[in-house]
């Protein structure tokens, strides 16, 4: 399996979210969060045995499990793809993490590309 790692330029999570006109649900205190790369998958196993501390994780799941493993992992931000929103727990854990859970409209497969693009 491959992830995505950045470029020598360096980006917060803050910066993407100006860049992209994602919205900001929960855990301001982390977008100068550092960017490190990207990981995309709605498969909690998957993301814990996988990404890397810094990466961005896209997904669709809304649950307080998600801050679970966003925690555990070190991740820089969650991006919520489809127009969903997170649960109330979810929120009240991204902000004691200080884990930004950020939103799109876009896809999940046309969000991976604009985070590629950017970070590669």
């Amino acid at each position: 399996m491959q992830t995505v790692t950045k470029k020598e330029v360096e980006m917060k999570v803050s910066e993407l979210v100006e860049k992209f006109g994602l919205k900001v649900f929960s855990g301001e205190e982390g977008l100068e969060n550092e960017i490190s790369g990207g990981y995309v998958s709605d498969l909690l196993s998957d993301v814990m045995g996988n990404a890397e501390e810094g990466q961005v994780w896209i997904t669709l799941q809304t649950h307080q499990n998600v801050m679970a493993i966003a925690s555990l992992k070190e991740l820089a931000a969650v991006i919520l793809v489809k127009g969903f929103e997170p649960e109330e727990d979810t929120i009240e854990h991204s902000n004691e993490e200080g884990i930004p859970v950020l939103g799109t409209d876009k896809a999940t497969f046309e969000m991976a590309g604009n985070l590629y693009i950017t970070l590669t």
